[in-house]
């Protein structure tokens, strides 16, 4: 059974009574936070996420879109079961798909709430290519990049406020407000590229340079007209080759994939 709020959160009623116990060191820098508080931060932003979407007609429901939630719950369930997502099974792991044909994005809240915009599914070419950025997404989030981030942005202080309830919800909605604008550090990135390319490898299916398929394509647009992901995930030249190379070392570049499913999802968006 899991614990309540207040007692996963009793260890860090003070940042000073942290123990080094406590503290988890990803790949790049320390997490305050333990993998409880960040499913219920997770869950505290994805509600008020979710409240933004609604007010304004861009949340698709899931009883209103059954098809269009079908087929995208198949990609990312072949992507989360690819057998290296640490928090498999700790996290909801919940997608949500929001009306903005004009936005060309994804994001992902600490504990694996995952948005995705129907500007970026129309925007891609493949289900590889939508694989590779939902595998980023995740990275992300099972990384704890999201966390990390929002921990340098608003401060430890203040996450911590909204998760013993004494901060105020204006806060909470200008977290969950600028969370599609998140910039991550180049090498948070760089670590959520190369475990796209691990997890679609996983799948035994996917091409897993996906990701650099979003990217190339993305590149050769430019101008005014670049998609939105690319302001928070900047600098797509170095990424491409980088992406293109730990798939060829893993030596998954040319599975062919079956995109009926991925058409259909376009075309009922």
């Amino acid at each position: 059974m899991r614990r309540s709020v207040l007692t996963v959160l009793l260890p860090l009623a003070g940042v000073a009574a942290l123990t080094t116990a406590a503290i988890t060191k990803p790949a790049q820098g320390f997490s305050l936070f333990s993998i409880d508080q960040d499913i219920a931060l997770g869950n505290q932003v994805a509600r008020q996420t979710d409240s933004l979407y609604q007010a304004k007609g861009q949340l698709m429901s899931r009883a209103g879109n059954a098809r269009a939630y079908q087929l995208l719950d198949g990609v990312v369930k072949r992507v989360l079961d690819n057998g290296n997502v640490k928090y498999r099974t700790q996290f909801p792991w919940d997608v949500k798909l929001i009306k903005d044909d004009a936005v060309q994005n994804a994001f992902a809240t600490p504990g694996g709430h995952i948005y995705v915009f129907t500007g970026l599914v129309k925007f891609l070419d493949n289900e590889s290519q939508l694989a590779g950025i939902l595998g980023h997404e995740i990275a992300h989030a099972d990384r704890r990049h999201s966390t990390q981030m929002l921990q340098k942005q608003y401060g430890t202080s203040l996450l911590l406020g909204l998760l013993l309830g004494n901060r105020s919800s204006g806060q909470l909605v200008q977290i969950a407000a600028g969370l599609g604008q998140l910039k991550f550090s180049r090498a948070y990135e760089v670590e959520a590229d190369k475990y796209s390319t691990i997890y679609l490898n996983g799948t035994r299916y996917y091409a897993c340079d996906g990701a650099a398929g979003f990217f190339i394509k993305a590149e050769k647009q430019g101008g005014g007209g670049t998609p939105e992901f690319l302001s928070t995930h900047p600098n797509p030249g170095s990424r491409i080759s980088s992406i293109q190379k730990s798939a060829q070392q893993l030596g998954c570049t040319n599975r062919s994939v079956n995109n009926t499913n991925f058409t259909e999802l376009k075309r009922i968006l």
